[in-house]
């Protein structure tokens, strides 16, 4: 039966993960264009011309601003959840809807950190799962929206997991999750290259490959299998429903990183072993 201090922390967690969600709504969204901008900058500079002069634009500035009057969203209209519900779901200013993404991050974040100090409590362990949580939805949303796996998360992510398995905070030994990242890696890059050699046409990017590398770190290489089955499932259901709806973006294209990370989120919850049982490894 879960004690008081149990339901206290995950509380306090899952308050935290509001505050993180916030966060990463501002990652998801100026990432991506902060990617552009640079690589805007390296082309011009390697074609000879000045690089473009822009205003600065990072994960600080500019402040926050309604992207539909551009009205400046002051402090106590950007209180996780709260503020949404306090404005009714739109700006102040111009009365256009906010997005319903944006508290939707937020509640998930907050219930990810909820169950990862609910499961492990406060401790090393429980910790560095939210830590995995936030990083991994952040990145699934970048590249539905962008198609973008940017490596400033992706190779952290990896690192954290070799780093994670060597403190042995991850419940997975440092052998099992080298190999993991190896594996994830290479098997990606191997479908990579075996469907453009026999098409001439690339079927995935090299995100994906780091992104199952990380996964492959986090819960070690027999964990692999299992995420690529779920992934590979739900995407092609996924696929097939937004072709028939006529959904399908400009190329037709649809971003595997959010179903990989979908097989990482079922790890999580049913744990390594469970998910292994359930393909009968």
């Amino acid at each position: 039966m879960a004690s008081g201090i149990q339901w206290l922390d995950a509380s306090f967690a899952a308050l935290f993960g509001l505050l993180f969600g916030s966060f990463m709504n501002v990652v998801v969204y100026r990432l991506p264009k902060m990617m552009e901008r640079q690589w805007a900058a390296e082309c011009a500079t390697f074609s000879g011309n000045e690089p473009p002069v822009t205003e600065p634009f990072n994960l600080v500035v500019p402040r926050s601003r309604c992207p539909h009057c551009g009205h400046g969203i002051r402090w106590f209209e950007n209180i996780p959840f709260i503020s949404y519900l306090f404005l009714k779901g739109k700006c102040s200013s111009c009365n256009k809807p906010i997005g319903l993404r944006y508290p939707l991050v937020e509640l998930t974040t907050a219930a990810l950190f909820f169950f990862c100090i609910w499961t492990w409590g406060v401790t090393a362990t429980g910790v560095i799962w939210c830590v995995f949580s936030g990083i991994l939805l952040t990145l699934a949303l970048i590249d539905w929206d962008t198609t973008l796996l940017p490596d400033d998360l992706t190779l952290p992510l990896l690192w954290l997991g070799l780093i994670a398995a060597y403190f042995e905070w991850s419940g997975v030994t440092l052998q099992s999750s080298l190999w993991g990242a190896i594996i994830g890696y290479l098997s990606l890059w191997s479908v990579y290259w075996a469907f453009k050699l026999l098409t001439g046409k690339e079927g995935m990017g090299y995100g994906d490959f780091k992104l199952l590398a990380a996964l492959g770190a986090w819960f070690g290489w027999q964990t692999l299998l299992p995420i690529i089955l779920i992934a590979s499932i739900v995407g092609s259901v996924v696929g097939i429903a937004m072709k028939i709806n006529a959904s399908l973006r400009e190329g037709g294209y649809v971003p595997f990183g959010p179903f990989l990370a979908g097989g990482g989120f079922a790890a999580l919850f049913l744990g390594a072993s469970s998910l292994q049982s359930a393909v009968g490894l």
